[in-house]
């Protein structure tokens, strides 16, 4: 005990004791100087991009098997476990089903109007949660960040591969849908799998941008599920697009087409629907009053006259039935201008994924050594 009653121990400093460094210890030369001299790099500094990526693919074991027991992780608490990956986008199509197909009746101007939903709400959903996870990652895992050194990038990288084993586990509920409705595989199902890796090269690219942004303002995450929902109804989703551009300028059409989300859809549908690929605008000649039926009428019968044109043009069936004067007129769609060809869908696809994602890479590498900084 000192005299003032307080504990005391050995060490313990005295009142107004200074504490000053041993100049005979510390270098004579800059600090700078000192570490350029031996090679000596600053923690957390971010490297070159070229670097960066290289070190990205050394940790691709990391990445894929972080994200595969996340997968397993993500539903252990539900009793219907994994289920729920398929369960919650087939939900969502029966609702949109319900109030779209059957309430705003959209469903009369496409042929197998089940599997084009599906195939719609699958796809959606695979750039809904890559985006939304993605603007949450850096802050959820915050912990990590700045527990251990690693890329960055690979956590919204990782999470975009959750999705990706999510969505191709969907993809057996799709083709599922696409026999019970008649659509049987041809080589075209083959284009399915270059769509989907567009996708999935758009969507790394647009997680990673969003991560940055959401790991340094929260509420970035709190505002694209808004613009995602907003999304959902201007992709085609649940109706045909043509539908409902018919009289507004060409390029609201072109816009609609062309947006992301709504070229990989497309491209999927193409893939699959053998129906969607024979009735797409621009098959057929252009013919005005054909196009008008049915843009004025979609689902509506034919006529005489126009089984007789479709005839001339060897459409003879639909849905492997004969066409006959009252079968439903959406195979009129093919007489109308084409808003976007085939072309334009895999140019754009291409563009979109690849655009994206060199672009997200470069924007996330950029703010590597701030991220987890508080």
């Amino acid at each position: 005990m000192d005299e003032r009653g307080k504990i005391s121990a050995p060490g313990a400093l005295n009142e107004g004791a200074v504490i000053s460094a041993d100049s005979s210890l510390l270098p004579d030369e800059p600090l700078g100087e000192l570490a350029a001299r031996y090679r000596l790099k600053l923690s957390g500094a971010r490297p070159s991009l070229r670097e960066y990526v290289t070190t990205l693919w050394g940790r691709r074991h990391f990445i894929v098997g972080y994200a595969t027991a996340r997968n397993v992780s993500m539903y252990t608490e539900a009793k219907l476990g994994q289920i729920w990956q398929v369960l919650t986008p087939i939900l969502n199509a029966c609702v949109y089903y319900l109030i779209f197909g059957l309430l705003f009746d959209t469903a009369r101007a496409v042929d197998h109007f089940p599997a084009f939903l599906v195939v719609g709400v699958f796809v959606f959903a695979f750039t809904e949660r890559s985006i939304v996870t993605g603007s949450t990652v850096m802050r959820v895992n915050i912990q990590l960040i700045r527990a251990l050194y690693f890329p960055r990038a690979s956590l919204p990288l990782a999470y975009v591969i959750v999705e990706l084993q999510q969505m191709l586990l969907g993809m057996g509920v799709v083709t599922i849908v696409m026999l019970a409705s008649g659509q049987y595989p041809s080589w075209y199902w083959l284009l399915i799998i270059p769509a989907v890796i567009l996708q999935t090269m758009f969507n790394t690219g647009a997680a990673l941008i969003v991560a940055r942004m959401g790991g340094a303002v929260a509420d970035v995450s709190e505002l694209i599920p808004f613009v995602l929902r907003i999304s959902r109804y201007f992709c085609g989703v649940m109706y045909l697009i043509i539908t409902v551009v018919s009289n507004r300028p060409t390029w609201v059409g072109q816009v609609l087409s062309l947006n992301p989300i709504a070229v990989y859809i497309s491209l999927v549908r193409v893939g699959f629907m053998s129906s969607y690929r024979t009735q797409s605008a621009g098959n057929l000649p252009y013919n005005a009053a054909n196009c008008q039926a049915f843009l004025k009428d979609a689902g509506g019968p034919l006529t005489k006259t126009q089984v007789a044109q479709l005839a001339q043009h060897g459409v003879t069936t639909q849905n492997g039935a004969p066409i006959h004067v009252g079968t439903t007129n959406v195979g009129l769609q093919a007489f109308c201008h084409a808003i976007v060809t085939n072309n334009d869908l895999w140019i754009a696809a291409a563009g979109w994924g690849v655009v994206v994602f060199a672009i997200g890479i470069v924007f996330f590498w950029q703010a590597e050594s701030v991220y987890g900084r508080g």
